[in-house]
């Protein structure tokens, strides 16, 4: 069978490397470097910033560890066939790169997604994510516009690095989508470090002046207005379907992006979908698992991924990190939890660490299972994982609390968040 992936980045990567593994003849059609923008413009490199005292050192990291995880691609990629180019269809079987048509049985979309802007006057005054990991001098004032997972990350890295941030979020809080509790605690320290951040902010131009740049925004009904020498637009991302030529394939998309069914399939027999171009969870991670879904789907095989439970992680300072369900979505759905709380403060590996702000919430149903943790402190990122390992396997917190868990170690405070 042969099987054609528009799109190099996680989802499209790894999913081609596994068909290859299955035996099907793929080819991967890449418009950018290989990694796509997790590797070249997102995940990767800002991880590298975070992990820099200076950008000069962030700098650094990232031009040598892209590079050599885009060799690894390369190397796991050996048995594809890649072809450079942007890929339109020509029909629901072929698509045209160059000047060269391919054609195969089943063909998935895996082109990401692009960042969004405001349609406000001065918008092109701001730069997006891929430029800010491009400046070669740390910005006096920096501000953010938008108080998400992208612009947070941001804001904290360059407040280290000695800017003067500043964030103005549309939304009543930050991290719209994160537990609340959890987003408080989270601006209330990084309050603390020095960043002004402004919620319920509804930007409207950004001009310039003999001084740099300024930001007009507007804040229970009154005018105000941010000064910076470098403003960041991170207000989300965007499908990024322009000029697939979905038309000539008969694929329907809707205005956040393609519609697929549980399986990534399209409207058209044979075409699947998958990550960012869906227009669902941006997540590197989540788009690799629905590639393997697609690919399931088309070998006919079978797989028990819980795509309800997907871990996300903000590599703020401190960090936070989720899954499942938040407070506020159990109140929506009209379920009956408890939540259960732990603090870092009286955990000795963290104080240990110098690490002791921080909190663990675990959600349980009125059955004992769990819906739900989330973390802010050192590590929750990786801790996090525990809870959706638990929740994958249908645990209970009693069951939970029956784990051992080593001493001292980070993970006890989820042991004392079970155990709350």
């Amino acid at each position: 069978m042969k099987l054609l992936i528009i799109g190099a980045g996680p989802g499209g990567y790894e999913t081609a490397i596994e068909a290859a593994k299955r035996g099907l003849e793929v080819t991967l059609v890449s418009e950018g470097p290989l990694g796509g923008t997790c590797l070249n413009e997102g995940c990767i490199p800002t991880k590298a910033f975070c992990a820099s005292a200076t950008l000069a050192d962030g700098l650094a990291r990232k031009q040598d560890i892209v590079p050599k995880l885009q060799g690894g691609i390369a190397g796991l990629l050996r048995k594809v066939h890649i072809v450079e180019g942007h890929a339109g269809f020509v029909d629901a079987r072929s698509v045209k790169v160059g000047e060269e048509v391919f054609s195969a049985d089943r063909i998935i979309i895996a082109t990401g997604s692009v960042s969004a802007s405001l349609p406000i006057p001065g918008a092109d005054l701001c730069i997006t994510s891929k430029e800010m990991l491009e400046l070669t001098e740390v910005p006096k004032r920096l501000c953010v516009i938008g108080g998400g997972v992208i612009g947070l990350e941001f804001a904290s890295v360059y407040r280290r690095f000695g800017s003067e941030v500043s964030v103005l979020e549309y939304c009543p809080g930050i991290l719209p989508r994160f537990d609340e509790d959890l987003a408080k605690r989270l601006k209330s320290s990084l309050v603390k470090q020095g960043i002004s951040i402004e919620t319920s902010a509804q930007v409207l131009s950004v001009e310039k002046t003999a001084d740099g740049l300024r930001v007009k925004y507007v804040k229970k009904d009154a005018e105000c207005y941010a000064e910076a020498d470098t403003v960041l637009m991170a207000v989300g991302r965007k499908a990024n379907t322009v000029s697939l030529g979905l038309e000539a394939a008969g694929v329907e998309a809707g205005r956040r992006g393609i519609t697929v069914d549980g399986n990534m399939r399209t409207n058209v027999p044979g075409i699947y979908a998958i990550g960012d171009v869906t227009g669902g969870i941006m997540l590197a991670h989540y788009a690799s698992f629905q590639g393997r879904r697609a690919l399931n789907d088309i070998c006919g095989e079978k797989d028990g991924i819980r795509f309800d439970i997907c871990p996300a992680a903000v590599f703020t300072t401190p960090e936070v990190a989720t899954v499942g369900l938040t407070e506020e979505d159990c109140k929506a759905r009209g379920i009956a939890f408890t939540p259960h709380k732990a603090f870092y403060r009286a955990n000795g590996k963290a104080l240990a660490m110098d690490e002791s702000e921080g909190y663990c919430k675990v959600l349980t149903d009125d059955g004992d299972r769990i819906l739900g943790c989330h973390i802010m402190g050192a590590h929750a990122s990786d801790l996090v994982h525990e809870a959706a390992v638990l929740m994958n396997l249908g645990a209970t917190l009693t069951q939970a609390r029956d784990i051992i868990h080593a001493h001292p170690t980070l993970s006890e405070v989820l042991q004392a968040a079970f155990n709350a």
